[in-house]
């Protein structure tokens, strides 16, 4: 009826990311951020939403500071293990 009891999801699928060079990136990749000075970080998911966690010091970014206005991509680069 009017879409008035339709079933809501609790939560927002999260965005799709990739890294400077287009590969896609997950939880739990390791990258290497070029803002910040967070130097080598690990992709992590904390109340539906993305972060990167410095392994140096152990600061977290939010994803969405890691944006590139020119290129709408992520300055980071995946380190690939």
């Amino acid at each position: 009826m009017f879409g008035l009891f339709k079933r809501k999801d609790k939560k927002p699928a999260l965005p799709a990311l990739t890294d400077l060079n287009n590969q896609p990136l997950k939880e739990g990749d390791l990258v290497e951020a070029l803002r910040y000075n967070l130097g080598q970080c690990k992709l992590v998911v904390e109340e539906n939403s993305y972060f990167y966690q410095s392994l140096e010091n152990g600061q977290k970014t939010s994803w969405l500071k890691m944006i590139d206005a020119s290129t709408d991509t992520q300055k980071v680069k995946k380190i690939d293990h």
